[in-house]
């Protein structure tokens, strides 16, 4: 009998190739649970998911058996084969990283698959809250033509000063695309960034960025650390008037800060494709037509579908053929001598 691999949610770019990946090293089986309980009852002898010994995994799969937190990770370890879990997409917050360091259970995530679809959004959020395209197109589309669109309320690009929290692959894509407005760019990140252009300004702290910056884009992952880092201070210390983007993850950025200074004017306007408490929005952030949000699609493209689907299809095959799959999470990488092999 083949070792099976779950799909914890859909392939959808990939079809055509996910039976020629597997071909011969693995079975392919679907996710048909109803709920955690039925899911993880059915790993049991005779089960559909009887020796499954990795997960393909996409956040859709959260509205079947909920996150992969503490309890469904101890779950798995005591009761089933798994061994890896290979996250569709560069954010593995959903996932207790440590739960399945404590358990011998890997985790991998497709880094770079959607850099550039994440950029580009960042980059659109960027111009159309300084410009407010986005209440121009809402406002042609209700018949008001230019109300209550103001021009004397926008601002171009070219010279402003745009600041970057963490310098990572979509930190450093942004910053090369909007370098060709042209615009200052400074960036803070845990330590310098060898890959920076000299173009781009390491500045000492997050204090000091906010004070210098215009415009405040967060590319930074969603950890203990990073929980809250942007909070009423950092936001109190960026000049009057300034916009802040975020295309990273909700939490990383107190809501109610940002609202109190969308309110008093502090920040002119926000560009936000993520939200603490996904799929809800505050409604509160409604209210402020200069403001662009997006419902979590910065990531999305057909392009950055099909190579994070490879990507974590990839990293599967790695396992299931030697032990040791690819593009392991950093806070597990020092475990790899320590994983289990097939």
């Amino acid at each position: 009998m083949l070792p099976r691999v779950l799909l914890c949610g859909e392939i959808e770019y990939v079809k055509d190739e996910v039976k020629e990946i597997f071909h011969g090293i693995a079975e392919i089986v679907h996710l048909v649970s109803e709920s955690r309980s039925h899911f993880l009852s059915l790993f049991g002898p005779d089960g559909p998911y009887e020796g499954t010994v990795a997960l393909y995994r996409r956040n859709t799969s959260s509205e079947v058996i909920g996150k992969f937190d503490a309890p469904l990770i101890h779950a798995l370890a005591d009761i089933t084969m798994v061994r890896w879990i290979a996250q569709s997409g560069g954010g593995y917050d959903e996932i207790d990283v440590q739960a399945c360091k404590e358990r011998g259970i890997m985790v991998s995530n497709t880094p770079g698959a959607n850099e550039d679809a994440t950029a580009t959004a960042t980059l659109y959020l960027m111009l159309s809250c300084l410009r407010h395209f986005s209440m121009a197109e809402r406002s042609l589309r209700s018949g008001t033509w230019k109300t209550p669109y103001n021009a004397a309320q926008t601002h171009d690009v070219t010279g402003r000063t745009l600041g970057i929290l963490g310098l990572g692959g979509i930190g450093l894509r942004f910053a090369h695309l909007a370098h060709a407005f042209p615009m200052r760019i400074i960036y803070f990140s845990r330590r310098k960034a060898e890959s920076a252009p000299n173009w781009c300004e390491y500045v000492s702290s997050v204090e000091e960025l906010c004070k210098q910056a215009d415009i405040l884009s967060l590319h930074v992952p969603l950890n203990q650390s990073t929980a809250g880092m942007i909070g009423e201070k950092e936001i109190r210390t960026l000049q009057r008037g300034s916009v802040l983007l975020n295309t990273s993850r909700g939490r990383i950025v107190d809501q109610e800060a940002i609202i109190r200074a969308l309110e008093d004017g502090h920040l002119s306007s926000v560009g936000l494709d993520v939200y603490p408490d996904e799929p809800r929005v505050d409604p509160r952030l409604l209210t402020f037509p200069q403001c662009t949000l997006l419902p979590h699609v910065g990531g999305e493209s057909a392009e950055s579908w099909r190579t994070r689907e490879l990507q974590a299809l990839g990293n599967l095959k790695a396992f299931v053929l030697g032990g040791v799959g690819e593009d392991i999470v950093p806070e597990l990488k020092t475990e790899i001598g320590n994983s289990t092999t097939l």
